[in-house]
């Protein structure tokens, strides 16, 4: 007798994709959900009895970097794939360190991402060789020269932002709207000439993770 096939679930908020990693899967998992958005994962996850999650970053509501801490505390035993278009290190190791087992781009070979499930959930950690192995950072420099082209109350949103908070997250934080958050956002990117909410992202975890080495015991 066989043993038993490992269950994915899916979080991915792209329906052509989700079915194409369903027919990917198929040979070798069994898929027992799915879900669109950051708080349909955590509802459906537990009915799922997901032994991994395959887990896009860029979905509808909260982040999958936002809901990384969440889905560890909830699901410990659970192996996580981040499975992204972002090929980016600072990306990566952020998510790794919010608690991912594993890191894909969406462009991989098909082959590379069977591998990877494999590896994740024998309790391995697989971060895709087409992620660079260092991340192209801004100088410090750079990231201060930024900051101070901001009012104070967007450097705490780009410092929560890169802590991985939501905006609903940081209005409630800061007893803002999330409306009011949301414009904040807007011009944030304005100002400092980022075109996508992931870029702001990217800015933010630079300028937090330089908050902690400026911050670090000599």
């Amino acid at each position: 007798m066989s043993p038993p096939r490992a269950r994915v679930f899916i979080a991915d908020d792209h329906p052509l994709l989700v079915e194409a990693l369903r027919t990917i899967l198929a040979p070798h998992f069994d898929v027992t959900g799915t879900a669109r958005s950051g708080d349909a994962v955590l509802a459906a996850l537990p009915a799922s009895a997901a032994d991994a999650l395959l887990l896009d970053l860029n979905m509808p509501g909260r982040s999958g970097l936002d809901l990384l801490p969440d889905l560890v505390a909830r699901h410990p035993a659970l192996k996580i794939l981040v499975v992204t278009m972002f090929v980016d290190r600072v990306i990566a190791d952020s998510a790794l360190a919010a608690g991912a087992h594993g890191f894909v781009p969406k462009d991989s070979n098909p082959d590379e991402l069977v591998v990877a499930l494999n590896e994740v959930l024998a309790g391995r950690r697989y971060v895709s060789p087409t992620v660079p192995r260092q991340s192209n950072r801004v100088s410090m420099g750079a990231k201060h020269v930024g900051l101070a082209r901001l009012t104070p109350r967007q450097q705490e949103i780009v410092r929560l932002i890169g802590k991985g908070k939501s905006t609903a997250d940081i209005a409630a934080a800061l007893h803002l709207s999330v409306h009011t958050v949301g414009f904040h956002r807007k011009n944030i990117r304005r100002v400092l000439g980022i075109d996508s909410d992931w870029g702001l992202v990217r800015f933010a975890i630079l300028v937090t993770m330089g908050d902690d080495e400026d911050n670090a015991p000599s």
